[in-house]
C-alpha cells in the first residue's frame, strides 16, 4: 500500500469525509503535516472565490496572494498547533483577493489517528469584519455618549452652584430689606420670605451633595436637611428638639425636592404656631415610611394643635397653600390629626394599610436620629 494520509487512503471514508467538511457553514481547510490543502469546504471555495485547482495540494501561505504568509500564524501552526494540538480564535486581518480588507479568526484542531503517525490539522475561518466594525461602532458611539455625560455633568454642576449662589444673594437682600422697612407686617413678611428661600437653598444644596440625578436616600437626605434646618431657621426660635426617623427607601429627585419643601413648610409652620407656652418641652418630629411604591411623610409637633381643617380651607396661609401644592404634584393626600397632645401632618402616597387615628407621642417616636436645637 502506498504511503498516504488516512484521509484520502479510503474511497468511502473519503466521500464521507468531504460532505461532512462541505456541510460547514463557515470557510473550513484540511491540512497535512506539511500544512498542504488536502481538502477544502464549499463554503471555503464560494467566500474566498477560488478553484479547487489552485488550492488543493498547496501550502497554506502560497494560497491566493500569499495572505495566509504571516509570520505569527506560521509559528503558531508549525510549533503551538503541533506541541498542543489547538489553536482558539487567532484573528487576522488581509486584504483578500475579491473580498477586499477582512477580518478573519482561525481555529485549529490537530486529528491524531490510533496506529498512524500520519496527522491532519483542521483549520476554520470564521469572518469577523462585520462584528467588529458594530464592536468598533460600539465602542465609539460608547465613548462619545461618555463624553456627553461628563460634559453634562459639568454643565449642571455649574448650574447648580450658580442656582445656590443666586439664592443666597437673594436671601441676603430679602433679610437686608427687612431690618431698612419701618413697617413691622412689611418686616415679618420679608423675614418669612427670608425663610422660605433659605429653606430652597437648603433643599438644592442637600439633592446636589447626594448627587440627585438617580434615586435618592431618603434616610440620610432628610436627617441632613433636618440639620441644615436647625441650623438655618430653629436657633430663631426657642429651644426646640427636632427628631428625625426614617425607613431605608428612595424616592426621585423631583420627589425628594417636592419632599423637602413640604417638611420645611411644615416645621416652620409648627414653629410659628403650634408652641405659645414657653414652659412647653418643644418637639417636632420628621418620619418617613415606606410600603413597596408607597410612602408616608408625617411631620408631628407636641405643640397647642391646629384648627381642624386647616388644609382644606378655600382660603389660607403661604405655607398651608405650598404644601398642599406640593402634594397635589406628588399624587398624595394630606390630613392633619390635631388633639391636647399636639399636631401631626401627614402626607401620604397611594394608601397604607392603616392611619394612625391619633397623634402619635413625639417622645417615643423616631428615636434613632434626634437633632437638639437652641435658641
Amino acid at each position: 500500500m502506498r504511503d498516504s494520509q488516512p484521509f484520502i487512503e479510503n474511497s468511502d471514508g473519503g466521500t464521507l469525509a468531504q460532505a461532512i467538511i462541505d456541510t460547514v457553514r463557515e470557510p473550513l481547510l484540511v491540512l497535512d503535516k506539511d500544512l498542504r490543502v488536502l481538502a477544502a469546504s464549499r463554503s471555503f471555495y464560494r467566500t474566498f472565490k477560488v478553484a479547487p485547482s489552485i488550492t488543493q495540494g498547496q501550502l497554506i501561505y502560497e494560497l491566493g496572494d500569499g495572505q495566509w504568509d504571516i509570520p505569527e500564524l506560521r509559528l503558531l501552526l508549525e510549533r503551538i498547533v503541533p506541541e498542543h494540538g489547538v489553536m482558539d480564535d487567532y484573528e487576522v486581518e488581509r486584504h483578500f483577493p475579491e473580498l477586499g480588507k477582512r477580518t478573519m479568526l482561525l481555529n485549529a484542531r490537530k486529528v491524531f489517528y490510533e496506529g498512524n503517525f500520519h496527522t491532519t490539522l483542521l483549520l476554520g475561518i470564521e469572518d469577523v469584519t462585520t462584528r467588529r466594525a458594530l464592536e468598533r461602532e460600539r465602542e465609539d458611539l460608547l465613548r462619545k455618549l461618555q463624553a456627553l455625560l461628563r460634559e453634562k455633568d459639568v454643565l449642571l454642576e455649574e448650574l447648580e452652584h450658580r442656582v445656590g449662589n443666586s439664592l443666597q444673594i437673594i436671601a441676603a437682600i430679602i433679610l437686608m430689606k427687612s431690618r431698612m422697612v419701618t413697617s413691622e407686617e412689611t418686616r415679618v413678611q420679608l423675614q418669612d420670605a427670608h425663610k422660605r428661600v433659605m429653606s430652597v437653598a437648603a433643599v438644592q444644596k442637600h439633592l446636589h451633595a447626594t448627587g440627585a440625578a438617580g434615586p435618592v436616600e431618603m434616610a440620610p437626605y432628610l436627617t441632613q436637611l433636618c440639620e441644615s434646618l436647625r441650623t438655618s431657621m430653629i436657633g430663631d426660635y426657642r429651644p426646640t428638639t427636632l427628631k428625625v426617623t426614617s425607613d431605608a427607601g428612595t424616592v426621585t429627585s423631583r420627589e425628594a425636592v417636592s419632599l423637602g419643601l413640604i417638611v420645611t413648610e411644615l416645621i416652620l409652620n409648627a414653629l410659628k404656631h403650634a408652641f405659645t407656652d414657653d414652659g412647653t418641652d418643644r418637639q417636632i418630629a420628621v418620619g418617613f415610611a415606606v410600603a413597596g411604591t408607597n410612602w408616608k411623610l408625617s411631620v408631628a409637633d407636641n405643640g397647642i394643635g391646629a384648627p381642624v381643617g386647616v388644609f382644606a380651607q378655600a382660603k389660607s396661609g403661604l405655607g398651608t397653600s405650598i404644601v398642599n401644592a406640593l402634594a397635589q404634584q406628588l399624587e398624595a393626600r394630606v390630613d392633619v390629626v390635631s388633639g391636647p397632645q399636639g399636631t401631626s401632618v401627614l402626607v401620604t402616597h397611594a394608601t397604607f394599610a392603616k392611619l394612625p387615628d391619633e397623634t402619635p407621642q413625639v417622645e417615643s417616636r423616631f428615636r434613632p436620629t434626634s437633632i437638639r436645637a437652641h435658641a
